[in-house]
């Protein structure tokens, strides 16, 4: 930006820059598809809401995103990360600054993740395909966990684009997508049927990048207690612990279980005499076992959720089920595929943060290169 005044900055901005729709909006941006002018290119631009309160959080993005750009720069690395072209400020009619984020060439981009997995949900992703995503999302995890002292904070399908310079990917492709749409686009194929889904060639042809770093955090400095969307949220975040990059490892869990199967691994629902929280701390005990005392009750509000060791305080009666009865009963998975699947999702989903499997770990599990 150069240091120019926020208005000659805008300027500049509306010279080069076309709008021609709206490709999604969150709590505190809207994100643009735009042309242009100057490189006849098509770009996402992220407009970050002229609101009081915003601009603090506003620039900690473009700092963070501006680290990832300069690491991988210098060590080549970070392909799996979107990254930052440049940033502008422009004043709003309130008076506060709107800030701009150009962010990647959009000549290979596609929706996220989330979009794909609604054409597949009654049997989950292709296991190649998945593996292949977890391998590219765990690489940029690695990327920023190690190179950028980055916690990423909001790991889930919304946030892990597609990308890639097959022309199948443009079926999945919208004319235009406002924020009240839904999400789960549904595949268009030849003969403009509804429904259909991309042939394993086609589909491993696609990669995919980790997007948006609006809720992300320096591992040395923590923004916020209240971070990650609720089905991917950790177990050390749900119990108002301190947290770090094992933050981000248990959301691709959840993520894992999620593009293999169709289904979350946590959905956790309030009920009458229980709030959404105590729901889900529940739905993991039945999953995983009992919280061990050191972890339930090293939180000095414990008894938000715990009235004694192994207890919880608003549910009593719970249904203990294992991932393997899960993926072969319900999902009617075959033992050969059940075993090394569970064997690399439950290291990540270790109860003490320092013994969960770090992305590196991970990534060298034989299940993925199977």
């Amino acid at each position: 930006t150069g240091g120019h005044h926020p208005a000659q900055e805008g300027e500049v901005f509306n010279m080069r820059y076309q709008a021609l729709c709206k490709l999604g909006c969150g709590a505190f941006a809207t994100v643009w598809l735009c042309q242009d002018m100057r490189k006849k290119k098509h770009v996402a631009v992220k407009v970050l809401k002229s609101r009081e309160g915003f601009a603090e959080a506003a620039q900690d993005e473009v700092a963070l995103l501006r680290c990832v750009s300069s690491m991988k720069r210098k060590d080549r690395a970070g392909e799996n990360i979107v990254c930052l072209l440049d940033d502008f400020r422009m004043i709003g009619e309130n008076g506060f600054h709107i800030l701009l984020l150009r962010l990647l060439q959009l000549w290979a981009l596609g929706p996220s993740l989330r979009c794909l997995m609604g054409n597949y949900t009654a049997q989950g992703l292709p296991l190649p395909f998945v593996k292949k995503s977890l391998q590219q999302v765990l690489a940029g995890l690695h990327f920023l966990h190690k190179r950028c002292r980055i916690i990423h904070a909001d790991i889930k399908p919304e946030n892990v684009l597609l990308y890639g310079r097959d022309k199948s990917l443009q079926r999945l492709l919208p004319d235009r997508l406002d924020c009240g749409q839904r999400t789960d686009l549904r595949l268009q194929g030849p003969g403009g049927d509804l429904g259909n889904q991309l042939e394993e060639s086609d589909l491993m042809s696609i990669e995919v990048k980790i997007a948006d770093l609006g809720s992300a955090c320096w591992t040395y400095k923590p923004f916020s207690k209240e971070i990650q969307t609720q089905p991917y949220r950790a177990l050390e975040v749900l119990l108002g612990l301190d947290y770090g990059t094992p933050a981000d490892i248990w959301s691709t869990g959840c993520l894992a279980f999620e593009m293999a199967t169709g289904e979350c691994l946590f959905d956790p629902q309030p009920g009458k005499y229980f709030s959404r929280d105590d729901d889900h701390v529940a739905r993991i005990i039945e999953l995983l076992g009992r919280i061990p005392p050191q972890i339930a009750f090293s939180w000095n509000k414990s008894t938000k959720f715990f009235s004694r060791p192994g207890a919880l305080l608003r549910i009593s009666r719970l249904s203990p089920r294992t991932l393997h009865s899960i993926l072969a009963d319900r999902h009617r998975w075959e033992k050969r595929e059940v075993t090394p699947f569970a064997s690399f999702l439950l290291p990540a989903l270790q109860y003490a943060p320092e013994r969960r499997a770090t992305a590196a770990q991970c990534l060298q599990h034989a299940w993925l290169s199977a």
